[in-house]
């Protein structure tokens, strides 16, 4: 795998949720794969079966998270996001849905001038999300 060397990875910080977030974007985006996962075992800090640390790709690109064992003040922003270049009418409509399913719409698709067709969305398990149309 290219990415292999990858020196700049997002990690993201999750409560109890990773690895069904994982499975949610691997089911949305192509040429995506959980690389390694290491679980919290019994008597470990974290709750036992749940993500310890993990990698993983979503096309091609190398993500990183974890089930913090450790209850933090803070969660995630749209102040970082995540910026996806669709191709088609259909991969951002279907994005779209998906990704704000249970979650939340900050911009709905639309042609805000710097684009014909945008949208930004909160997942239900908060990670944000920027879908734009590429021009072609």
């Amino acid at each position: 795998m290219g990415q292999a060397n990858q020196k700049i990875t997002t990690f993201l910080t999750f409560e109890g949720n990773a690895e069904a977030a994982m499975n949610m974007y691997m089911a949305l985006f192509d040429d995506s794969e959980i690389i390694s996962i290491v679980r919290y075992g019994a008597n470990e800090t974290g709750v036992e079966g749940s993500v310890q640390f993990a990698t993983f790709s979503l096309n091609g690109q190398q993500f990183m998270c974890i089930d913090s064992s450790v209850k933090h003040k803070w969660t995630f922003t749209p102040a970082v996001s995540l910026y996806v270049a669709c191709q088609t009418e259909e991969e951002i409509d279907r994005l779209f849905e998906k990704l704000s399913q249970d979650g939340a719409v900050l911009m709905p698709l639309g042609d805000y001038g710097f684009s014909k067709k945008f949208g930004w969305v909160n997942d239900k398990y908060g990670v944000s999300w920027q879908l734009n149309l590429a021009n072609h």
